[in-house]
């Protein structure tokens, strides 16, 4: 089962939590034991697996990558201005995979899954795919 689920951002980075649309296609595949893969299909955005409580934490992830990769270096031979999304994106990846048991992500307390956008705003798409391991 392939769900794509659509997200529009509303800033030039930001993070955006998609755990709620994730675990929704989840339940809908009826898989109770199995895996989920999360992806994105865009150049300039991630997903990431993280703490979902404090959203400091987003915020220190984003900071922090602008510090090592800054929009707008001058030494950036990609001309189109969002070489620095290109390289966010290679950093945190494209992609995650998240176990199924008894009809659940098996994710943490504190994580949540978010779609990570480095090159807004847009409006983009995630891609779900549930296997089964029954």
């Amino acid at each position: 089962m392939l769900e794509r689920i659509s997200v529009s951002t509303k800033k030039q980075q930001e993070f955006v939590d998609v755990t709620s649309s994730v675990k929704q296609v989840v339940r809908k595949s009826k898989v109770k034991e199995g895996l989920c893969v999360v992806y994105v299909p865009h150049t300039t955005a991630g997903i990431t697996v993280n703490e979902n409580a404090d959203p400091s934490v987003q915020t220190d992830i984003l900071a922090t990558l602008e510090r090592l990769v800054p929009r707008g270096d001058p030494s950036y031979r990609h001309t189109e201005g969002n070489a620095d999304g290109h390289i966010k994106s290679s950093l945190v990846g494209f992609s995650h995979v998240i176990p199924i048991s008894d009809s659940s992500l098996t994710l943490g307390t504190w994580q949540g899954i978010f779609f990570c956008e480095f090159d807004g705003p847009r409006r983009r798409s995630v891609l779900v795919q549930v296997i089964s391991g029954e």
